[in-house]
């Protein structure tokens, strides 16, 4: 199993230090830009998140107003950053990326204080199943890494029940570190550690 021991610091750096998550830095053939809360970025979080493939694991299948509001809010803070991703120009996914520290997975395991979390949906559901996910998935951690030098690890939290997710994941680098108990499912937490190669060159 991972080791999730925190890492000691004197004094541990207070939340107020840690800056707000940063985009990855993503290499071709991906691209990836902060998503805006109105205009076409709107309308295609919107139109994804209706979609059964996603709405089984999200639960966001929220009116347009509401996704305005929550992606303005998340823009608005420093907890979340909602982030859309292109396959060679081709809008692919949604990313939500986290600071663990502001977030309630915190309560559940011993983070460090620059943990950055994801949250990810592949947008057609005619483009999963293709290992697209895994290849995302790899090139985000390494690119999160790459854009927040203190980041030691990335972690996530799908569902249990989410097979194709956990493949996925597993397939990326991500390691088991056990379950936790959050509002509305039991997930597994997997943790993708910086490795020799994520290091500045």
């Amino acid at each position: 199993m991972t080791s999730l021991q925190p890492v000691r610091q004197d004094p541990p750096a207070p939340a107020a230090t840690v800056p707000a998550p940063p985009p990855p830095r993503l290499g071709a053939p991906w691209s990836a830009r902060v998503a805006r809360a109105e205009g076409a970025d709107l309308d295609l979080v919107h139109r994804w998140m209706q979609s059964p493939h996603i709405d089984t694991f999200w639960h966001q299948a929220w009116p347009r107003e509401r996704w305005a509001e929550e992606i303005a809010g998340h823009l608005a803070g420093e907890a979340v950053l909602p982030v859309l991703v292109d396959l060679d120009g081709r809008p692919l996914a949604y990313i939500e990326v986290y600071r663990v520290l502001r977030d309630g997975l915190a309560e559940h395991y011993p983070c460090r204080p620059h943990d950055l979390g994801v949250h990810i949906a592949i947008g057609e559901a005619d483009r999963t199943g293709q290992g697209l996910g895994r290849s995302l998935l790899r090139a985000l951690a390494a690119g999160l890494l790459a854009a927040d030098p203190a980041c030691t690890r990335v972690v996530a939290e799908p569902d249990v029940n989410n097979a194709p997710s956990l493949r996925a994941f597993t397939a990326a680098g991500f390691r088991p570190a056990g379950e936790v108990a959050l509002p509305g499912k039991t997930a597994a937490l997997l943790v993708r550690p910086r490795r020799e190669e994520d290091m500045p060159r």
